[in-house]
Formats: structure tokens, sequence, C-alpha cells
């Protein structure tokens, strides 16, 4: 059996642009700005740089095919480069590549770097991807937008647990002022304003129970990774030096189980139910209520980070609108959650997400986060999700201070 990839990996370095609406930036620019900040950080020269992975997903906008938009802009020397695309979790999965390259001994140094440049389209929100958003024969619901199919996972939880409409309307106003409060402390945050639980529930409705604030924003951005294994990380940071180590690394995808005659009710994601208990056992984690010290979630809209809270085997189900009323995930709480404002203040360059929510979780780790940091974290979780609630693929990432 597989022993998994447990810190046989380090981040050497990271890099993260500030997120928003970067007019005056195209993507190659964006690349450039996280993949500078990302190679300083990881003190090597750009030669030593052996494979490296480029995450984005949606061609349309700019940044064009295959995988030499990441080779020509960065005058990466040649090296194998893979471009990969899968739905929102396409950051995570860049770093995945990344990862599995340096366990595997295939090289020594590998390179995941995530962007998307949103804004500058002509339209607002995300292209109507339509059949090509997934297996025709599967698409039940070709045009339904993204806050209608996940104003049905809210309403198909609260039917499900019994949540009077106003309980679950204040939960998820706690979860978006919750955010904007930590978001307003983080300078590379594309919304910077905190806001109150009674401003968002008094913002007009979207698609109900999703409100204005309760919607994750568009925006322009990239973060960047370089990873290595830690002997040589060592080596380069020297002996002394603390570092951040990958814990666990597990995707699951849909299996069509969803949208058949199932048990599958549209109150929660079974792919986060079966990443997450993949990546706790990988990681050695048995309680991650008590052993998570931080977590970065996709919350593309609140009622996904309600929800997610209970696939993640954190809130016992039917109880997680409580816990975040309660403040079990403020920066304070019990499992802070979202440290750096998350999706809902960095918007969604989708290319770029999931590799921001490690940037967060490496700052952190490593006592660097400024005016947001946690006291002592020992372990950080992302999860990275997309698609839609009946048909989607989620990303779960483990990293943590490394003792070996």
């Amino acid at each position: 059996m597989a022993d998994g990839i447990r810190d046989k990996v380090a981040i050497l370095g990271m890099g993260c642009t500030k997120f928003g609406e970067r007019w005056d930036v195209g993507p190659g620019e964006l690349m450039v700005e996280s993949f500078t900040e990302c190679l300083q950080d990881a003190q090597i020269e750009k030669k030593d740089i052996e494979a490296a992975w480029f995450g984005t997903c949606i061609e349309e906008v700019g940044v064009g095919k295959s995988a030499i938009p990441l080779s020509l802009t960065l005058r990466l020397p040649k090296i194998p480069v893979s471009r990969v695309e899968n739905y929102c979790a396409t950051g995570t999965e860049a770093f995945r590549g990344a990862v599995y390259a340096v366990a595997s001994g295939a090289c020594d140094i590998a390179l995941a770097l995530g962007a998307e440049e949103l804004k500058d389209t002509g339209y607002g929100g995300l292209p109507d991807l339509g059949a090509g958003s997934g297996p025709t024969n599967w698409l039940w619901f070709p045009n339904v937008t993204a806050p209608g199919g996940f104003a049905m996972l809210g309403q198909a939880y609260a039917h499900k647990h019994g949540v009077d409409a106003k309980d679950l309307k204040r939960a998820l106003a706690h979860i978006s002022a919750k955010s904007h409060a930590n978001g307003a402390k983080n300078p590379k945050a594309h919304l910077r304003k905190a806001v109150t639980v009674e401003q968002i529930m008094g913002a007009p409705i979207i698609a109900h129970p999703l409100g204005l604030f309760d919607c994750c924003g568009v925006s322009d951005g990239s973060a960047a990774a370089i990873v290595t294994t830690p002997e040589i990380a060592k080596k380069i940071k020297g002996a002394d030096a603390q570092l951040v180590s990958v814990k666990a690394l597990q995707l699951a995808c849909s299996s069509g189980e969803e949208m058949g005659y199932s048990k599958w009710d549209g109150s929660y994601f079974m792919t986060t139910r079966v990443a997450s208990k993949k990546a706790y056992a990988e990681a050695g984690i048995t309680d991650p209520r008590k052993e998570l010290s931080m977590m970065e979630v996709h919350d593309c809209f609140s009622v996904t980070e309600l929800v997610t809270m209970e696939d993640l085997w954190i809130s016992k189900e039917g109880e997680a609108w409580k816990d975040c009323i309660d403040g079990v995930y403020n920066i304070d709480g019990e499992v802070p959650c979202q440290v750096d404002g998350g999706l809902k203040c960095f918007g969604h360059p989708i290319g770029a997400s999931g590799i921001r929510m490690i940037y967060e979780m490496y700052l952190q780790l490593l006592g660097r986060a400024g005016e947001r940091q946690l006291k002592d974290p020992q372990l950080g979780l992302t999860h990275n999700l997309g698609g839609f609630p009946f048909m989607n693929v989620c990303s779960i990432s483990i990293v943590g201070r490394y003792d070996g």
C-alpha cells in the first residue's frame, strides 16, 4: 500500500500578486510578478528549476493555449512545462503536479504557478462554458448560473437539517463578515473593507438565500510555489531554517453518483468528504477540529463554506450554521478559517486561487503574516473546489511545519 507523500516535499519559496482589477497589466505580467517574489523567497536561480506546472482555466480570456505562455513569459530554460486545468481547483492541481514530481524523484526542484485575468473580458462574471463545462450527457442544467446552483445547495441544507430561513441567512452573514474583517488586514486582497452582519443581511438578493455579500468577486491574480526535498531545502536555507512541508495532497472527482438516483440529496459535497478523509489519513490527523491550526476553504459563496465545515468533519452534521454564528471559525476562534480574507475578499482568478490559499498557510507557518498572524500555527488545510454541487472536483492540501 502506498505510504503517501507526507514530509517528502518542502515548500522552498512562494509568491503572490495583489489580486483585484489589474487593468495595469496583462496575464504575463501577473505571472512575472508572482514568480519574482517566489524565486527571491526560494533563494535560488531560475536555472535551478527543473520542471514546471502551469495552472490556468479559461483560455478565452487571453492567456493562450499550451504551456508556452509560462515558459516564454518567464524565459524558463527549455525545461518540461505542463499546463493543467481542473475547474476551479486548477491552482492546487498545478501544485500537486510539482509536488508529485519531487516526491517521485523525477526532479529536485519544481515550480507551480497559477494565473488568470478575468476582468479584461468585456463582460461580468465568468464566461458561459455551456457544453464545455463537463460531459454533455450529464449536464442536466446546462444553463444554471453559479449563484443559482449554490443557492440550491443552501436550500437543500436548510430543508435537510430544519434550519429556519432567518437562521441560515444570519449564519451566512457571519461567514462573510468574518472574511471581510480578515481581508481588511491583507494588503494583497481585492476587497479590503469590513462589513457588518446587518449590512450583509440587508444587501440585495442574488439567488435566495444568497445576497450580494455572499458571493465572491471576479478578479485578476497569480500565485506561485517552488518545491523541493527537505534535504535540499536545508542546504539552501540553512540547517536551522524553519521549513514548511507538505503533509497530504488528495483529489476527488465526481463519478456521476450525485446526479443519479442515489442517496445524495444536494445538501453536501461528496468529493470533499472523500478527499478530506484520505488527506487526514495521509497526514496522520485523527481529530481535525483539534489538530488543524487554520484553514482556507473554497468560499465561492458563503453557503459553500458553511457546508464545507461539515464535509471536512469539523462541525457535526447539521450544526455548522450554529458554529459559524458562535465564532468557531473566526480568526480568534477554535479553527480560524479564511485568515487572509478568502475568495470573498481576494476574488477568484481561477488558476491562481488554490496556490493563493497555500501561500497564506505558508506565511502563517513561518510567522510572516503580519497583522493577521495567528499564534504558533502548526498545521494548515486548504480546500479547493471546482464545478457545481452536482458535478465537481475537490482538492485538499495539508501543510505544516517540518520537524524532521
